[in-house]
């Protein structure tokens, strides 16, 4: 689930000449996809199962470009609110019972802010962009499924060790650089210009600190050509699903994963229960979690996938 800039594949669209018969591989420019989103946002999380089945259907012909809302610098904001930690995990039982993803229920220690963690999300896009979306997962996972103290370097460390292949001391090393701090606070700005547009008609934007901003996890998407569309906040599968097809029709879609050893080879980095069936289910037909997870478990026993427990379930990676 790597981002970096994707193009498609020379095979993705092949026009054949009217006059010389032969045919020609033409690369068409992607969609561009702009997510916003926050580590510290169970919204955000709780959005994963359609985010990674969007990536499943389009694969590189999307353009995906991660953009950090930066929720609250420090914990003040959520306790002046009346957050405490024990009213957080009672909350996210709504989240778990009504979207799948993976959450514990251990109160963390105190409340913490969310500016520590979406500049990690930045330094690992400046640092080792290919590995940008499985850093903010494993931060995710950090918020969500533990009780880690998600303002604390060691903390971080912790949960970005889920990502293989990750130079996390560099990473840690570079939060206090002013090419990371620049990039964090260009992402800011880029959030609080949700004004006017289709988010806030929709009454999916926020005003938390002067400015309207996008809530997580609104996702635009433009041709190259300028024309776009909102999703603005938490929208559905099928909401993506119809932007997309307003906008470039064009794309291959790629129909339902017919097998989880589909889903596994596809996405190394892992997957939970909810996101593989949710890859696996057709149009509107109900998500069917237990018969996936039934074959997650049967290839775990095989030998052919992993099973790393995340809080009250895993993420799953192949063998």
């Amino acid at each position: 689930m790597g981002l970096g800039k994707a193009t498609r594949e020379v095979l993705d669209h092949r026009l054949v000449s009217a006059n010389s018969g032969v045919a020609s591989v033409v690369v068409m420019p992607p969609l561009s996809t702009t997510l916003y989103t926050d580590p510290g946002c169970p919204w955000g999380y709780s959005a994963n199962p359609d985010l990674v089945t969007l990536k499943w259907r389009y694969g590189s012909q999307l353009d995906w470009r991660i953009v950090m809302i930066g929720l609250a610098e420090s914990p003040e904001r959520y306790v002046n609110a009346g957050y405490t930690p024990v009213r957080s995990v009672q909350g996210y039982r709504t989240f778990r019972r009504r979207y799948g993803m993976p959450f514990a229920l251990a109160p963390r220690a105190r409340i913490v802010g969310t500016g520590r963690a979406c500049r990690t999300v930045v330094a690992v896009r400046q640092q080792a962009p290919k590995h940008e979306w499985a850093a903010l997962r494993a931060l995710q996972f950090g918020w969500f499924t533990t009780p880690r103290v998600m303002d604390e370097d060691h903390a971080i460390a912790e949960s970005l060790a889920l990502v293989e292949g990750l130079d996390v001391p560099a990473v840690l090393a570079a939060l206090e650089d002013p090419a990371v701090e620049e990039a964090y606070q260009a992402d800011r700005a880029l959030t609080r210009s949700a004004a006017g547009g289709a988010t806030a008609f929709q009454g999916k934007s926020a005003n938390t600190d002067g400015a309207e901003r996008y809530t997580a996890p609104s996702v635009l998407f433009e041709t190259p050509d300028g024309r776009g569309l909102e999703a603005g906040g938490f929208q559905s599968l099928i909401a993506y699903d119809t932007c997309i097809a307003n906008l470039d029709r064009s794309l291959e879609r790629r129909a339902a994963a017919g097998s989880a050893a589909e889903v596994l080879a596809e996405f190394p980095e892992g997957v939970t229960t909810q996101e593989l069936a949710q890859v696996m289910t057709s149009g509107l037909d109900e998500v069917d979690r237990l018969s996936a997870e039934d074959e997650l478990l049967a290839l775990t026993a095989s030998g052919e996938a992993r099973r790393i427990p995340l809080g009250d379930d895993a993420l799953w990676r192949p063998a």
